[in-house]
């Protein structure tokens, strides 16, 4: 039986650029899984009030669960052997909070 995930489309779309002469890429869709649900995780850092702005909170609850998620599906890749250790150790601190 198939693993069950939650499934997310998330898109990215340039609204102004830092420098005038950069090219403009068009938005970016993204189809992924995870094995939380985002929405959920969101509202939990959110309400911990971490940081003054509620953006950043969401940036970094999306930012951090993707990232996460790309490491527990690699989890032999060497690249994260080292950070390994450090992310389950800051992620008992971030639920502690």
């Amino acid at each position: 039986m198939a693993k069950r995930t939650n499934k997310y489309k998330l898109t990215l779309e340039e609204i102004s650029l830092a420098k005038e002469d950069d090219l403009s890429n068009a938005p970016l869709t993204l189809e992924f899984d995870n094995h939380d649900n985002l929405f959920n995780i969101i509202n939990a850092v959110k309400s911990k009030s971490i940081f003054e702005d509620e953006n950043q909170s969401v940036e970094f609850a999306i930012g951090l669960k993707m990232f996460t998620e790309v490491i527990l599906k690699n989890r032999d890749n060497e690249l994260f052997k080292e950070l390994q250790p450090a992310i389950g150790e800051f992620m008992k601190k971030l639920k502690s909070k």
